[in-house]
């Protein structure tokens, strides 16, 4: 017995609905500022991040490492109060060098991710 094309149509399309609703029920990293893999010239005075789906502030992180591997933050992630959206971290100043900013979220809808990214700020 042959496979009915229109079947076969009907099944590839619930699939890639299928794909596509489950892949966007996760906080990816939409963009940050510092952007990621920047050089820029002046040390920002926090690391803000902008995520696909709003995020839950309690099981969210963002951590700043130096070079050296030291963690340089102010050690104060939060949710922006108008945007949950935005994680955000505050820095002291920052010296000319490459940092690494790793985070991991949960979001809403109780789905984990996590991730890293790097900036330099120029001397």
């Amino acid at each position: 017995m042959k496979p009915n094309p229109a079947h076969l149509i009907v099944i590839a399309t619930v699939v890639i609905l299928i794909l596509q609703a489950s892949a966007s029920a996760h906080a990816f990293l939409d963009h940050a500022e510092p952007r990621v893999g920047s050089a820029i010239s002046q040390a920002p005075s926090d690391v803000r991040i902008w995520f696909t789906q709003a995020v839950e502030p309690a099981f969210s992180r963002i951590e700043v490492f130096d070079a050296g591997g030291k963690r340089v933050d102010g050690k104060d992630a939060h949710v922006d109060p108008g945007d949950h959206h935005i994680l955000i971290i505050s820095l002291p100043r920052l010296a000319a060098g490459t940092y690494k900013v790793s985070w991991r979220v949960v979001s809403v809808d109780t789905h984990r991710t996590q991730g890293d990214f790097k900036f330099t700020v120029k001397p």
